[in-house]
């Protein structure tokens, strides 16, 4: 699909499917950041030399935008943090970490939830930066953890008080 299809019905379907896959595929391939104007696979196939059209890429990132599922990292529109968890979903799937590895009133540092050997094989193995933080921000402010600031920002420190 080179255009968005001008049937609003047509159209609307088209925008649900699109986003499922964008969501599927960024899980299932660990992408947290879709640039518009980048090689992404699903915009283009050059086996038979297609690509979706810069209106369909923006309209169907919107779409995700606009239901909490991404957010647009610049003003021109141009990259997109996608959030395949939603960050309170993110703060659930590090509350299960924490229990399930007995960290409840452990100290770890921000880079060893994100590729600690605890981490290996887990959704939180490879998360991007951004989405942790501000994960670990919303358990702190539910009293959940508290983050402290180590010599630099890759050894900051997290106390979980579960």
């Amino acid at each position: 699909m080179e255009t968005m299809p001008p049937v609003r019905d047509t159209r609307e379907k088209q925008v649900q499917l699109w986003k499922e896959l964008i969501l599927d595929y960024c899980r299932t391939q660990k992408i947290f950041i879709v640039g518009l104007e980048e090689e992404f696979p699903l915009f283009s196939n050059p086996v038979i030399e297609r690509s979706l059209s810069h209106e369909a890429r923006e309209a169907f990132i919107s779409a995700l935008v606009s239901e909490g599922r991404a957010e647009w990292l610049d003003k021109g529109h141009r990259k997109c943090l996608i959030l395949w968890h939603r960050i309170q979903e993110w703060a659930d799937v590090i509350l299960n970490f924490v229990k399930e590895n007995g960290l409840e009133d452990s100290v770890m540092t921000v880079e060893e939830i994100r590729s600690g050997i605890e981490s290996r094989g887990t959704e939180l193995n490879g998360i991007d930066r951004t989405v942790l933080m501000r994960a670990l921000k919303h358990l702190e402010h539910k009293g959940k953890l508290a983050i402290f600031k180590g010599t630099s920002t890759d050894d900051e420190g997290i106390k979980f008080s579960i």
